[in-house]
């Protein structure tokens, strides 16, 4: 993360509100940074996050305070434990979006996937969270997420998602789940284009398709699904 990236962080995150009392050693936005930059880097847990920090103190304290040094683990899951979730997730979302505009050209790939391992038991995993998620390939990324409660329910959230991403002059590109008009109709009114996946959940559109390309070059390959 290079110093442009940084001090977005740090403007992104200015306005968030510190649910601390007054008497904090440890300011807010350096342990903001932190979090974000070990998570980025791998950081699985608050004790990796410190971890991550102590390793990084040199680098870091070249564009933070850190007048105490980097907080404990328990520090940061405290202060996390304590943040609005909805001003945080605004912040992210501020931030990810200045960072995804400095892209130009952008390729979103939006895609739903079950979280390993979150169900409780192994023969049982009808329970498992499942999240919606925008990776930018310029930058390596995921940009947004959305949880759904099961896979089915992934095309309600792919236009939460869309409604949180900046997408002008973007290409998005959804799988079949997400091949419905409204959310085409969404993505151009945003100023974006699209390539969505057409399958047999849509025959029509997809035999349409077929004849289409039949038409121009006279034969067309397709994969059934």
């Amino acid at each position: 993360m290079d110093g442009p990236a940084t001090s977005g962080t740090l403007r992104a995150f200015s306005n968030l509100p510190d649910p601390r009392g007054c008497n904090v050693i440890h300011k807010l936005h350096d342990i903001l940074v932190i979090s974000v930059c070990a998570v980025i880097c791998g950081a699985d847990g608050w004790v990796d996050v410190e971890l991550y920090g102590k390793s990084k103190l040199s680098w870091l304290r070249t564009f933070l305070d850190l007048p105490h040094g980097i907080p404990s683990h328990d520090t940061f899951g405290r202060v996390f434990a304590k943040l609005h979730p909805d001003a945080f997730e605004q912040c992210f979302n501020a931030w990810v979006g200045a960072i995804a505009q400095s892209a130009g050209g952008r390729l979103i790939a939006i895609d739903g996937k079950a979280i390993r391992r979150s169900f409780e038991h192994a023969w049982a995993r009808n329970n498992m969270t499942h999240m919606v998620s925008a990776f930018v390939d310029a930058h390596r990324m995921v940009f947004g997420q959305v949880a759904v409660d099961d896979k089915s329910n992934e095309i309600e959230a792919i236009p939460r998602l869309l409604g949180l991403l900046d997408i002008q002059d973007a290409t998005v590109t959804i799988d079949a789940a997400g091949c419905q008009t409204q959310i085409a109709r969404q993505i151009v009114d945003a100023g974006g284009n699209y390539v969505l996946s057409v399958k047999e959940n849509q025959p029509r559109t997809r035999l349409r398709l077929v004849r289409r390309c039949t038409r121009r070059s006279g034969s067309c390959w397709t994969k059934r699904s």
